[in-house]
């Protein structure tokens, strides 16, 4: 494309009522290579609010060509945490990622979300992105260097605007991938989970109102707002509005209250960009990856959002589960347990993930034969079979290994209900002892904390991963003299005795267990451990984590209409944890603790029955779980057979 061109290209955009400003070749920056790019496209929308887009086109000459397009509220130039290799802990700039995908003959766009660094508008998370993205590919289609077909990608938020914009049906797109994101039920995942509200949705919000357009523009705001001691206001939960962390940015503030307070699966659930199950018949037809892993937010969102999509569209779906953290696909660790060089995107599924997505996308927007529609739909990283012992890094090797799959959950799953039993044995024998149970006391001013887990954007006040179930200084609200969580008083211990032969557990994990209180409302949470026997390295063993899950009694019967309880009354509730993959091997021990919290993964049941995030009081629950002929709580786990 020639000066001549591109100035009538910005002529025709600045008629349009956007505006931008054209960065020649020779002035580029560091790292930008040789695309060409225009800076700061004033998008407009529906409602005439303008977002900043930044356009990467090929040098090669005036042309047109397939778009890939990501969304993001982090920033435009800014570097993506998730762009790095094994080798080099850097992050890519987006201007060397989309220069990557330029020299392959992409245009590449970058846009700020509403409210975000230069767009217009007021940021509310997540809820103008299905409008938004709609929009923004409607404008696509109408350049003179868009050859009619969009591929989405982006990590985390950048994944939740791809979701969006594919539950708003948006114009043009012809391949997605979904990294980590792209909510299936933002209640059931990302938000909320049972009823309870993800506290990493408060971490976040203080963090980017740092980066707040209104925050920078105040010098005074954003000094004191950085003085904001985060883990300290933690320790004073619960919080009001205009009393929080993030009163200072009174927008951050709203939303952040908004998703607290709505714990009744309302319409306020069910809308555009955090519901796409609500929207999977109008969702865009088109090939796409769902990925996600086992110690991030949303295993459970791809899971879904993979199997409802594939009924559904005839657009082919496949599904990566890796075992990181949230986005971190280029280490070979998680928390303080390695998983072997086999962890990594990086030459194990691909050569780098940049060349992962760039073939799915040469293969749809290109309909280049690169075999990539005759890949698995399904691969999965199968957790264990390590050492068991420290590495040189001094985390424990877990081991494990990649496979692929025809399907999810995998075909030949053996459902298969392990029954708590009032010893602490956990079995595939049912109780049968006609009246037995277990009870604890609960105490919202003592929460269990949180080690490790499905969590991300937590810092400074928790992190996601695999740990020893041990408390410590390193995790937000331990005390010493920091003990294992099995020693809690308020945590009940189920385990099998020492397995004779490995047992490989992959899928989601269900608890249906029969309980009682005598408050009107109480949490019940499930964790399910792979207890290591003793070694050398850890003579105590080594209890790791794998998957939870939270239910808020209260939503027990309906999401819709909560209940209180009836103090003394037993009822029957059920316990979802996200998907998991891992392999006991043998002489190890298949877990699952109870018990009535999780924080600050999740926010403390007060156990008063209060409205949401407004409660005033707390009281100590004493909760019972029943494990009788009768009553058997269990656990019902997905048994893979031996291959």
């Amino acid at each position: 494309m020639n000066r001549r061109e591109f100035a009538a290209w910005v002529a025709a955009i600045g008629a349009s009522g956007a505006s931008a400003r054209w960065r020649p070749l020779g002035a580029r920056t560091p790292g930008e290579g040789t695309a060409e790019v225009l800076r700061d496209v004033m998008v407009p929308m529906r409602d005439g609010v303008r977002l900043a887009t930044d356009v990467y086109l090929p040098a090669a000459g005036a042309g047109r060509y397939p778009v890939i397009l990501e969304r993001t509220p982090y920033g435009k130039t800014s570097p993506s945490r998730s762009e790095r290799t094994p080798t080099n802990p850097t992050p890519l700039g987006r201007a060397a990622v989309a220069e990557r995908f330029t020299e392959h003959g992409y245009a590449f766009v970058y846009q700020d979300c509403r409210g975000r660094y230069k767009s217009e508008g007021e940021f509310v998370k997540y809820l103008s992105d299905g409008n938004d993205g709609f929009d923004t590919c409607e404008w696509l289609l109408k350049q003179p260097w868009c050859n009619g077909k969009i591929g989405t990608m982006g990590l985390s938020y950048a994944a939740h605007t791809q979701g969006a914009l594919g539950s708003a049906g948006a114009p043009g797109v012809a391949a997605m991938f979904l990294d980590s994101g792209g909510f299936a039920n933002a209640y059931q995942g990302g938000i909320r989970q049972g009823g309870a509200f993800e506290l990493k949705q408060a971490t976040w919000a203080y963090t980017n109102a740092l980066e707040s357009p209104e925050i920078v523009r105040d010098p005074a705001k954003l000094a004191a707002l950085r003085a904001v001691d985060i883990r300290d206001w933690f320790a004073k939960l619960p919080w009001k509005r205009g009393a929080s962390p993030v009163s200072l940015a009174p927008d951050y503030e709203e939303y952040l209250f908004e998703q607290w307070e709505h714990g009744n699966f309302d319409a306020y659930w069910k809308q555009l960009g955090i519901y796409a199950e609500g929207f999977y018949d109008q969702y865009v037809d088109a090939p796409m990856v769902h990925m996600s892993s086992w110690f991030d937010p949303y295993p459970r969102t791809a899971t879904e959002n993979f199997m409802a999509l594939a009924k559904r569209k005839r657009g082919p779906m496949h599904l990566i589960l890796g075992p990181w953290t949230h986005g971190d696909r280029q280490l070979t660790y998680a928390g303080d347990v390695d998983f072997g060089p086999a962890a990594t995107v990086d030459g194990n599924l691909a050569a780098d993930f940049i060349t992962l997505r760039r073939r799915w996308f040469d293969r749809w927007l290109k309909n280049e034969p690169n075999g990539v529609d005759a890949e698995p739909r399904v691969r999965i990283f199968v957790m264990g079979g390590g050492s068991g012992r420290k590495n040189a890094q001094g985390r424990m090797q877990h081991g494990g290994a990649w496979r692929t799959e025809r399907d999810w959950p995998l075909p030949d799953t053996q459902w298969t209900p392990y029954y708590f039993h009032r010893d602490g044995r956990l079995g595939r024998a049912r109780p049968e002892a006609t009246d037995a149970s277990r009870e604890y006391r609960f105490d919202p001013a003592h929460p269990v904390p949180s080690i490790g887990g499905t969590i991300t954007s937590g810092r400074p006040v928790m992190e996601g991963g695999a740990y020893d179930q041990r408390e410590g200084p390193r995790f937000f609200g331990s005390r010493e003299p920091y003990r294992p969580l099995a020693e809690r008083p308020d945590v009940l211990v189920f385990q099998t005795l020492p397995l004779e032969n490995p047992v490989e557990l992959t899928g989601p994990v269900v608890a249906t267990l029969w309980i009682a209180s005598d408050s009107p409302d109480t949490d019940f949470t499930v964790k399910l451990v792979d207890v290591y026997p003793p070694n050398a390295d850890y003579p105590d063993g080594f209890a790791m984590n794998l998957t939870d899950g939270i239910l808020r009694v209260r939503y027990r019967d309906s999401w819709e209409k909560p209940a209180m309880m009836t103090p003394g009354r037993v009822y029957q509730v059920r316990v979802d944890a996200f998907p998991t993959s891992n392999l006991f091997a043998r002489g190890h021990r298949i877990r699952i603790d109870i018990s009535s919290s999780n924080f600050p993964h999740f926010d403390v049941n007060p156990n008063t029955g209060e409205p949401e995030a407004r409660a005033t009081g707390a009281r100590i629950a004493t909760n019972r779980v029943y494990m009788d002929r009768s009553r058997a709580s269990h656990v019902t786990l997905p048994v893979i057979p031996a291959r």
